[in-house]
């Protein structure tokens, strides 16, 4: 299946061309600017690996786009002035570059809303699907990548504990990759708070998505140091010029890639298990080992 596609084909539709609404063209430009999409991918992989069913495929689509709409307002306020101040984005200037910071900020906003609207929406028609529109969004939040952000931000200038970190990242990186490895779960499951506590498959799953989602960071923070910023398609450089704790800043560059290494034979290790009870786990196995030299 063509995720890559299928997804932009979907966010392509999510807002008007051509609207007349200069905010609406900025949120447009930056959820069209590209990149690969690992998080919707994600979320098609774990549909795949529960056996492909074509009754859920539009609903597996339309939270994958939801999904993405999230991390897309997320990169445009992290890029912000007041945040990051980045020029850079998936290749290009970056959604306050070319619109400012003013309509950038209604633009990551007018993205987030949206994606709320979109959680309230299919709950209205499809109720059973109320406990995966709620973890996306709490995830989305103070108990995830809101939260995480927030460390990051009161952590720039100061040298923060190794267990702080893993905080931030499971927070700010791994919340998402959460929701993208786990939603389908609950889709197709038709998933309960109370369902979801006891359910030794979910349990599996943010176990591979919190693995998935450390290497992801530890990688990032890797091509930070190593990268080409024409290659990475962003600024490279930034953790230090913002004097950020990062992997490579607390535990050494060898050291780094030893623990990337070491979080990726434990995806591989939760792949295993869920190949014990029947899924097929394949794609996930090459998607793990691509976080090993993505950005080469």
């Amino acid at each position: 299946m063509d995720y890559e596609s299928l997804i932009n084909k979907s966010l392509d539709n999510v807002f008007p061309e051509n609207s007349g609404d200069i905010t609406i063209d900025a949120a447009r430009y930056s959820l069209l600017a590209g990149g690969k999409r690992l998080r919707p991918k994600m979320m098609f992989m774990t549909y795949k690996m529960l056996g492909n069913d074509p009754s859920f495929l539009d609903d597996v689509s339309y939270y994958a786009t939801t999904l993405e709409m999230i991390h897309t307002y997320s990169l445009i306020h992290d890029d912000l002035p007041c945040m990051d101040n980045d020029d850079l984005r998936r290749g290009k200037p970056t959604c306050h570059k070319v619109y400012g910071a003013g309509i950038a900020t209604l633009a990551g906003d007018l993205l987030l809303n949206t994606a709320m609207e979109r959680l309230m929406k299919i709950v209205c028609d499809k109720p059973q699907y109320a406990y995966a529109s709620y973890r996306l969004a709490a995830l989305a939040g103070s108990e995830g990548m809101i939260g995480g952000q927030s460390i990051d931000i009161s952590s720039e200038n100061i040298e923060i504990p190794l267990e702080r970190l893993y905080e931030l990242q499971a927070k700010k990186t791994g919340a998402l990759i959460e929701n993208a490895v786990v939603t389908p779960y609950y889709l197709i499951n038709g998933t309960t708070a109370d369902s979801a506590a006891t359910d030794k498959n979910v349990k599996l799953l943010k176990e591979l998505a919190s693995h998935i989602g450390l290497a992801f960071q530890i990688r990032d923070d890797i091509l930070d140091v190593t990268a080409n910023q024409e290659l990475l398609g962003k600024s490279v450089g930034k953790d230090e010029r913002d004097h950020k704790s990062t992997f490579v800043t607390l535990l050494g560059f060898e050291e780094a890639n030893n623990k990337l290494k070491e979080e990726i034979n434990k995806a591989s290790e939760v792949l295993d298990s869920l190949s014990g009870v029947g899924y097929d786990v394949e794609e996930y196995r090459d998607h793990v080992g691509y976080l090993l030299v993505r950005g080469n």
